[in-house]
C-alpha cells in the first residue's frame, strides 16, 4: 500500500498527487513511469513520474481525468492509500551533452517533461522549453519549468496566454531566428507529437517522442502497447516509452488508441451513475 501524502487540483480536471514510494523515488530516472491500481478490482494505469524526492521518499504524479480510473483516483485524498504501485518502469531518457535541447510539452505532457529538463540541464545543455495548452489554465507547472530552463516559450490555442498558436508555431519561430537546435523532445497528444516530428524531419533535427499508449502489464507480455517504429513492432512499456519521432507510425498508433473509446465511455457512465 502506498500512502497519498498530498493531493490538489491544478485545473478543473488535472490534479497533482504526492505518493509515498521510497524505493521508486530512489531508483527512478527521467522518462520512466509507474503503473498503479486504486483498488483490488481496479485496472492498471500507467503514469509518468513528474517529480520525485529520494531523501523524503515520495513521487509526484500529475493526472488528467479522462476515464473511470483517473476519476476514481481523483476522489482519493491525502491519507488514503493506493492498492499497489510498481516501478520505475520503461527505459530512462538518454541524457548527454547535446548542446541546445528544445523540450516541447503539450497540456498534461508538460508534467513528464519536467524531469527531462532537469536531467538535460544538469548535463550542461542549453534548455529551451515550449509549453502549450488550449487555454491558459492548461499550461501547467510553469514555475518549475522556468526554474530549470534557460528560455521558456508559452503558446495557447486561444491566445489567452503567451503566444497565440500551436507549439509547432513556436518551434518554427525558433528555427527562423536561427537557433541551432541539436535535439527536440516532444511529449503530449499524439497529433501534436506527429506534427512536431514532421517539422523536425524537414529540418533534419533529431527528435524523441514519449508514447503514452495503452499499457496493461508493463512487462511487454500482453502486447497491448505495441507500436510500429521504423517498420518494426515495438512495445512501449519495455522498448520505450521514448522513440525516434521520425520513425513512429503515428496514424496507426492513434487508430489503436481509439479502439476502446466506446468501452471506456460505457465504463465511465456506469461509474458516474453509482
Amino acid at each position: 500500500m502506498n500512502k497519498i501524502l498530498e493531493k490538489e487540483f491544478i485545473t478543473s480536471d488535472v490534479f497533482r498527487m504526492r505518493v509515498e514510494a521510497p524505493e521508486i523515488a530512489r531508483k527512478r530516472k527521467a522518462g520512466q513511469f509507474i503503473i498503479l491500481r486504486t483498488c483490488d478490482e481496479g485496472e492498471r494505469i500507467p503514469l509518468t513520474i513528474a517529480d520525485a524526492n529520494a531523501e523524503e521518499g515520495w513521487l509526484e504524479l500529475v493526472v488528467q481525468i479522462v476515464g473511470k480510473t483517473t476519476k476514481a483516483l481523483s476522489l482519493l485524498e491525502a491519507g488514503d492509500s493506493l492498492c499497489d504501485l510498481v516501478g520505475p518502469l520503461g527505459r530512462p531518457t538518454h541524457i548527454e551533452l547535446y548542446g541546445t535541447v528544445v523540450i516541447i510539452g503539450g497540456g498534461i505532457g508538460i508534467a513528464p517533461s519536467y524531469p527531462i529538463v532537469q536531467a538535460m540541464k544538469a548535463a550542461g545543455n542549453h534548455m529551451i522549453s515550449i509549453l502549450g495548452g488550449r487555454t491558459k489554465e492548461l499550461v501547467i507547472m510553469e514555475d518549475k519549468m522556468r526554474a530549470t530552463s534557460d528560455r521558456v516559450v508559452i503558446t495557447t490555442d486561444d491566445g489567452t496566454y503567451g503566444m497565440k498558436g500551436l507549439v509547432t508555431d513556436a518551434l518554427q519561430r525558433l528555427i527562423d531566428e536561427g537557433v541551432k537546435i541539436d535535439l527536440v523532445v516532444a511529449i503530449g497528444p499524439p497529433i501534436m507529437m506527429k506534427f512536431v516530428s514532421l517539422m523536425t524531419k524537414k529540418y533534419d533535427i533529431p527528435t524523441l517522442v514519449s508514447l503514452n499508449t495503452i499499457m496493461v502489464d508493463g512487462t511487454g507480455m500482453c502486447g497491448a502497447c505495441r507500436v510500429s517504429v521504423g517498420g518494426e513492432t515495438k512495445f512501449v512499456c519495455v522498448d520505450g516509452p521514448e522513440f525516434d519521432g521520425h520513425k513512429v507510425d503515428f496514424d496507426e498508433m492513434m487508430k489503436r488508441l481509439r479502439m476502446y473509446e466506446e468501452h471506456e465511455k460505457e465504463s465511465m457512465e456506469r461509474f458516474a451513475s453509482k
